[in-house]
């Protein structure tokens, strides 16, 4: 079993718009602190892949944990299965 196509979509948009929010926050501060555009240039692409990838490993981990949830327990060894009486 794997989670729904909504949970991956949400996923998703969720790193992304961290992603845009972290080059926000990397431009912000890289603006104040340097007059150099170079430097505000990279300040904002790191603070994307910082972002887009902090909110990336916790949109993993929540959709395996999902996958597990949903997955049905094995049977324990050597039981049998009992077919219901007609």
């Amino acid at each position: 079993m794997l989670p729904s196509r909504g949970a991956y979509l949400l996923a998703f948009a969720a790193v992304m718009v961290a992603g845009v929010l972290g080059a926000v926050i990397g431009f912000g501060i890289t603006d104040l602190s340097s007059d150099d555009e170079i430097a505000t240039f990279v300040g904002t692409i790191v603070g994307a892949l910082v972002g887009a990838a902090g909110v990336g490993i916790v949109a993993v981990l929540v959709l395996r944990a999902m996958a597990e949830w949903k997955r049905q327990p094995r049977p324990a060894a050597g039981a049998t299965r009992v077919r219901p009486r007609s």
